[in-house]
């Protein structure tokens, strides 16, 4: 069973949070899913004001990091010992490079999945939404239709899933006019149907903020 977070540990990580702590070293500190803890300073300061120290968050580390390289000079010495200047920009966060191989002999294996989580290690909210046709059945759709997941590779993206989400007001602007939304006031639920989902080719739960293989 899960461990259940402190009403210490909670005014704790909200104050780590508000001093510039990331959601991953806080993670680490009290070995609690980025999930968790991102539930519950939502939960305590609001979203607005959660994305809002968030997001200084993590442009307060961009610019601390010294590894950085934001308009950085950084010297390229050629063979003739002389020297160039190149001026490197900062790019936009959360900016995808890709970079072709050094070297082309060498086997490019497809990226492993490490993004998704364990359904038997995530602490979901207690009720949660889904957007249902008017059948009231699932709405599947295939990993690859989620942009922010297509780094994956493309057995992974070919994944059948469904998706959740931890507030009304967001289930009810991802619905069409063809859809419903409905509330699980449990969900556990998602755990013990884990195996029938699997039976139906669903094999992972999207989420806002984490991929979770049943």
């Amino acid at each position: 069973m899960a461990k259940r977070i402190s009403e210490k540990q909670i005014r704790e990580i909200i104050d780590a949070f508000i001093k510039n702590q990331s959601l991953e070293e806080i993670s680490k500190k009290y070995n609690f899913t980025k999930l968790t803890i991102s539930r519950h300073l939502k939960k305590n300061l609001g979203e607005d004001k959660f994305t809002e120290i968030n997001k200084l968050n993590k442009s307060n580390k961009r610019f601390s990091d010294p590894n950085k390289l934001d308009e950085e000079k950084v010297i390229d010495n050629n063979f003739d010992g002389s020297s160039k200047e190149f001026i490197y920009d900062s790019f936009p966060e959360n900016t995808f490079l890709e970079i072709a191989p050094l070297n082309l002999e060498i086997e490019n294996t497809q990226q492993k999945d490490l993004s998704s989580v364990s359904i038997k290690e995530v602490e979901l909210p207690k009720v949660v939404y889904m957007i249902v046709g008017k059948q009231v059945e699932l709405e599947t759709k295939f990993l690859k239709e989620y942009v922010e997941w297509n780094f994956l590779s493309e057995k992974d993206l070919s994944r059948k899933t469904i998706e959740i989400f931890f507030d009304l007001k967001s289930a009810k602007r991802s619905s069409k006019k063809d859809q419903r939304v409905i509330k699980v006031p449990n969900s556990d639920v998602f755990k013990i149907t884990a195996p029938i989902l699997l039976s139906r080719g669903i094999s992972r739960i999207v989420s806002s903020e984490v991929l979770i293989a049943l």
